[in-house]
């Protein structure tokens, strides 16, 4: 098949595999006439490669998967180097997974201490001579021609 017909079945564009050509990421084979040509193993490398990036691999990281199929497994994560690039990406999310619980839970602490204090000046409020419960409004902002 043509490169627009492999494309077009990879939901991809001629640009993105003209660049992971240009990676060694797919097999650049030319038919006489000088048109790449590109048959069903090259798709399912490219599913391959889509489906990784899909899940927020970098293009880099799919390349032992690509050569794993390329090799002739029945699938690209069947070889120790796939199976070493899942387990770096997992340790990545795992620290990144951290971060965010980290974060969380710096914000929740911080929710807690503004709901605290808000509902002290609430309670201030309410007392005999207190004053209006604070109130926070957004003022529309002029803008410099009005």
């Amino acid at each position: 098949m043509r490169i627009g017909e492999l494309a077009e079945r990879a939901g991809t564009t001629t640009r993105t595999l003209r660049y992971y050509e240009s990676r060694g990421l797919l097999p650049a084979r030319r038919a006489v006439n000088g048109y790449r040509t590109y048959d069903e193993s090259d798709l399912r490398l490219l599913r391959q490669i889509r489906t990784l990036q899909d899940f927020g691999f970098e293009l880099e990281e799919t390349r032992p998967f690509v050569e794993c199929l390329r090799a002739g497994h029945p699938a690209g994560d069947s070889c120790p180097a796939s199976l070493a690039v899942y387990r770096r990406k997992l340790g990545e999310l795992d620290g990144l997974i951290g971060e965010l619980q980290s974060v969380r839970a710096q914000v929740g602490e911080q929710l807690a201490q503004a709901e605290a204090a808000r509902a002290g000046l609430a309670a201030e409020a309410e007392a005999p001579g207190g004053g209006p419960e604070p109130r926070c409004e957004l003022v529309p902002h002029k803008s410099a021609h009005g």
